[in-house]
């Protein structure tokens, strides 16, 4: 019997005011794994974070974290059971430092083997260290996303949640990401993540969900997403 999912969200209605945008949203990320989350602008990826982070109400369906109910649970609950969220707009605090910003939210979990700390978090982005005594609103695009993911690892997150991970950076920056992100991985930590950009996230996911209108309508490893282009490609590429 395989074991539980870290995250599953189950038959997942929910959306904005009388507008519905997902309609029985079902996807799943294993513990140490990297989860995507694709489709076009408008289809429902980012409506699904804000749903299962607690940001916008379940309307039906579960949310589950280690087999745990946890919809209609707010924000600070999930950051609490190990999700860390890198929003999609970055959201940092412009009038803090980046040291600032970084150590705010840091959280020592646990049973950590090699927890996240300030350290190394410079380690993974030296510009950060760099830039440490500016504000968050003196940074670049990509350094404030830099900035993003490393105050979600200073909470220590089982699981680090992206949206739009590499949304109008350069391409010199999205390699950066792409890099940080396989070392996240390597150390054990799962992965969710929401993109445009499928190349790179063929060497580094495990399991690809191609959303449309608020559902899923393909799923499949990054190996049957090489030899099965014809069936997804028009949900992605159109």
């Amino acid at each position: 019997m395989s074991a539980a999912p870290l995250l599953e969200v189950s038959g997942l209605d929910a959306g904005y005011g009388p507008s519905q945008v997902l309609f029985g949203m079902s996807i799943r990320v294993d513990a140490g794994r990297c989860t995507t989350l694709l489709g076009r602008n408008g289809m429902g990826k980012s409506t699904t974070i804000k749903t299962v982070m607690g940001l916008l109400a379940t309307q039906r369906g579960e949310v589950r974290w280690k087999g745990r109910p946890m919809q209609g649970q707010p924000p600070h609950r999930m950051a609490h059971a190990g999700i860390g969220l890198v929003p999609e707009g970055r959201q940092i605090f412009p009038n803090l430092t980046v040291r600032e910003n970084l150590v705010a939210t840091a959280i020592r979990r646990r049973g950590a083997a090699a927890p996240w700390t300030l350290q190394r978090v410079h380690e993974l982005f030296p510009r950060l260290q760099e830039r440490g005594a500016n504000f968050g609103n003196q940074l670049s695009g990509g350094e404030q996303q830099m900035l993003a993911i490393g105050r979600a690892l200073m909470t220590n997150p089982e699981l680090l949640i992206l949206d739009e991970a590499t949304e109008g950076l350069s391409p010199l920056i999205r390699v950066e990401i792409w890099s940080a992100l396989d070392r996240i991985k390597s150390e054990g930590t799962a992965i969710l993540v929401v993109d445009k950009n499928i190349a790179p996230l063929l060497p580094l996911a495990d399991l690809h969900h191609i959303v449309e209108k608020g559902r899923v309508v393909w799923e499949g490893d990054s190996d049957r997403m090489r030899a099965d282009r014809d069936a997804w490609a028009p949900y992605l590429l159109a």
